[in-house]
This record gives C-alpha cells, sequence and structure tokens, in this order.
C-alpha cells in the first residue's frame, strides 16, 4: 500500500480515542482527584475576582469560617454531614442492586410525619415508651413507603425511576395536609416546636452537645452498613442481583424476595433519618424538611462509590461546601446563587475527574509524520 493511501486512512481515523482503563493505582486517582479539586478553586478564583471584586482566598476564608468559624459551626456541620449521610447510606444498597431508588425524600418525609404524629397523639405516654414507638412507627412507614415500589418492580417489572420520583410527590402532600392540620396557631401555616413545654418526644442530650446521639447514632449505622453489605449473604446476594437478573435467577436466587428485602431496608434507614430529624434537631414538621437531601444522596453515594467508609469524606465535603456557600452569601451580601455557583464548579470538576480515572483519553498522531518515513 503506498504511503499516500496509508496517510489517507489514518485521516479518517477519530481524532481523539477513549478507552476503558484496566486499573489506576489509588494514588493516581487521588492524584488526579485532588488536581480537579485545585483546577476548580483556580477557576472559581478568577469568576469571583472578575464579577464581584472581592479577593478570592479573603471569599475561601469566609468559607472556611462558615463551617469551622465557631463550635457551634462545628456541631451544625457535624449533624448537616450525618444525616446526609445517614440518608446516603440508606439508598446503597438500592443501586447497588441497580434499582435506582429516587425517592429518599419521601421516605424520610413519610418518617419524620410518622414521629410528629406520635409526639402530637401520644405525648401522654412516658418519654422512654413514647420513643420507642417513634422509632419503630418512623422504621416501619420509611419500609412501606420504600416496599410500594419494590413490590411492583418485583412482581410486574414495573419502571422503579418513576414510581419512587412520583412517591415523593405524594409524600410531601400527605405533609402539607397535616401541617395544616397541626398548624400552630391556626392560619400560620406551620406546624411550630412540638412539644416545646415539656419536650414529650424528644431525644436525650448528651452533656451539652445537642447533636452528639445522632451522630453516634449515624456512626454505628455507617458500621452496621458496611459490615451487611460487605460480608454478610445478604450484601453478596445485593451484587449479584446489581451485576445481572439472569444470572442471580440463573443460580438460584429469589431475585423478587431480594429487591422486595433491600427496599424494606433503604426505606427503614430513610425514615430512622426523618425520626432522628424531627426527634432529635428540628423537633417541628414542613414539606421541606428533607432539604433535597434524598437527592443530594445518590450523589454522595456515587461520588463514594457506594462505599460506606467512602460517604463519610463526600458528606463532609457536600456539607462543607453547603455551609461555605451560605456563609459567603451572608457575610458579603450577596446572592444565595453566588455560593451555589462555587459549589457547582467545585463538584463539576470532582465529578468530572471520575471520568479520568475510568477512562483513558489519546489522540491521533499527526499523518504528516508517517508520510516522512
Amino acid at each position: 500500500m503506498s504511503s499516500n493511501n496509508k496517510t489517507a486512512i489514518k485521516n479518517k481515523e477519530p481524532l481523539i480515542h477513549i478507552t476503558k482503563r484496566k486499573h489506576m493505582e489509588w494514588y493516581q486517582s487521588w492524584g488526579v482527584r485532588i488536581l480537579a479539586i485545585i483546577l476548580a478553586l483556580v477557576i472559581c478564583a478568577v469568576i469571583t475576582s472578575l464579577t464581584t471584586g472581592l479577593d478570592p482566598l479573603s471569599v475561601y476564608g469566609t468559607m472556611f469560617k462558615g463551617a469551622f468559624g465557631t463550635q457551634r459551626k462545628i456541631w451544625i456541620l457535624g449533624k448537616e454531614v450525618a444525616i446526609l449521610l445517614c440518608i446516603s447510606l440508606a439508598l446503597t444498597p438500592a443501586f447497588r442492586m441497580k434499582f435506582w431508588n429516587l425517592g429518599g425524600e419521601g421516605q424520610v418525609l413519610i418518617g419524620a410525619l410518622v414521629t410528629a404524629a406520635c409526639m402530637i397523639y401520644m405525648k401522654s405516654l412516658p418519654q422512654p415508651l413514647l420513643i420507642l414507638i417513634m422509632l419503630v412507627a418512623s422504621v416501619g412507614a420509611g419500609a412501606i413507603w420504600a416496599g410500594i415500589p419494590a413490590f411492583f418492580k418485583a412482581k410486574w417489572d414495573t419502571n422503579e425511576t418513576l414510581f419512587t420520583l412520583m412517591m415523593n410527590y405524594v409524600a410531601i402532600q400527605l405533609v402539607a395536609y397535616f401541617v395544616i392540620v397541626w398548624e400552630v396557631p391556626k392560619g400560620s401555616g406551620k406546624v411550630g416546636i412540638i412539644n416545646q413545654n415539656q419536650m414529650q418526644g424528644w431525644l436525650p442530650v448528651i452533656g451539652n452537645y445537642k447533636y452528639l446521639l445522632n451522630i453516634l447514632i449515624i456512626a454505628g449505622i455507617t458500621i452496621a452498613m458496611h459490615i451487611y453489605l460487605k460480608y454478610s449473604k445478604h450484601g453478596y446476594e445485593i451484587s449479584v442481583v446489581g451485576e445481572s437478573f439472569s444470572t442471580a435467577r440463573y443460580v438460584g436466587m429469589r431475585v423478587g424476595r431480594i429487591i422486595l428485602r433491600t427496599l424494606l431496608i433503604s426505606g427503614a434507614v430513610c425514615g430512622l433519618a426523618g425520626f432522628l430529624m424531627v426527634a432529635g434537631t428540628d423537633h417541628t414538621i414542613t414539606t421541606t424538611l428533607a432539604g433535597g437531601r434524598g437527592f443530594l444522596g445518590v450523589m454522595v453515594a456515587w461520588l463514594a462509590h457506594f462505599n460506606p467508609g467512602g460517604m463519610i469524606l463526600s458528606s463532609f465535603l457536600l456539607g462543607f461546601l453547603e455551609r461555605g456557600a451560605s456563609e459567603i452569601s451572608s457575610m458579603y451580601q450577596l446572592n444565595q446563587s453566588f455560593g451555589d455557583i462555587l459549589t457547582g464548579i467545585i463538584l463539576f470538576f470532582i465529578i468530572g475527574s471520575e471520568f479520568f480515572i475510568n477512562y483513558k483519553v489519546s489522540f491521533r498522531k499527526k499523518a504528516g509524520k508517517e508520510g516522512d518515513k
């Protein structure tokens, strides 16, 4: 074949080749992530300087102060990170099984709603018994809410993404209805602090640390979820079903039962998150109580590759960015959207770095060099 023909064939090749990497060492992958964060900070600095005229280093310092500036801010950050971690842990078993549970928001709200109902209608019960009933009821409600789409998926192979997503809106409307029923004072459109005087149904405070019990409970859930997914028979079955429904059926696994069981666990932990928010921190119920964490938890779980240990870091990162963005907006009297833009850029680079960890990008060599040989 002549050199001209070789050159013509080479010119028809794609300019960019994308191939999946077989393996990347852990230090290399973390190097890519750190480089992505540095690039994101540089771009955020340029945008901040051009659009606001502020010193980027001062802005970054303000973000740090917003998360760690005082002891109270540190505890608030810990509370936010813990709840986000709890919800992401709840979603992980379903996502490992490739059941796309986008209903975390609704499952949390249902758990919170049942908790609030127990606090309002059963406040005459002894405190330990009331808290136990609230816990069982919230966990059960979350499990049932997740179990409904799981049953339809297992029985008739319905689309779980749409099913779980739509159930969020049903949960929001249920909460909206009961907020009107329980509103104090009437016409205010909000429930207010439940049992503020007697503190019936409130979780106990350890020492002077209001959020410590929540953090300890969620730390225990993290350890338990890691053991469950990595070392239990159920965790192995979840992995097999996630790889292939057909393979799981071929080796004798009852896929429908595994789907239902996994979603009951997922919903139960979401319900527990709702219980911890109402009984442990907020002591009220609103339609925005979950605050989008049901969707943010998906990102936390994905960034950590559905590893409970990695979710601690990704939850911390997102919690830090949220607190920092809020501090920027209040300190410099900027629109809340500005802080969210900086957060979005940083997240975009972090998520984008995963592409370069998993895939290799190579460019076509110049045809001229081939023809000169």
